[in-house]
């Protein structure tokens, strides 16, 4: 069964895109916990992490440093947090979170972020990153 995330890279679902190679797809969480609260995504369809194979979890955390860092340099913060948790969608996903203080990565609370937000946060983090 095809998730939200499969039909995001699928094209069929519109996301706010910041990167983009053959095996990841990086983009805004229209649900954020914070401003530039981005996912990292395999594009293979997998519900746990732990079941993607060693050389799967290094790909993706390599490309998750790459929108991390370019993240921290567009957004105010501390540091980028991240989380793997998989509850929420059955597909593995890495959230990247600008903090300051650990309370910023509390999940139960969500912020709003308008569209026009939203579009230019992520011209403004696709024209950072780097992906070779």
């Amino acid at each position: 069964m095809s998730t939200i995330f499969s039909k995001i890279i699928s094209g069929e679902i519109p996301c706010f895109k910041v990167a983009e190679d053959e095996q990841h797809l990086a983009f805004l969480d229209i649900n954020p916990v914070a401003f530039g609260h981005t996912l990292v995504i395999p594009k293979r369809e997998i519900d746990y992490y732990f079941d993607l194979d060693d050389e799967e979890i290094a790909r993706l955390m390599i490309f998750s440093k790459k929108v991390a860092l370019a993240l921290k340099s567009v957004v105010p913060c501390t540091k980028i947090g991240i989380s793997v948790i998989g509850l929420e969608v059955p597909h593995t996903h890495v959230h990247l979170v600008p903090i300051n203080a650990i309370a910023d990565m509390t999940f139960g609370k969500k912020i709003e972020i308008s569209i026009d937000e939203l579009t230019k946060l992520a011209s403004q983090l696709a024209d950072k990153i780097k992906i070779s």
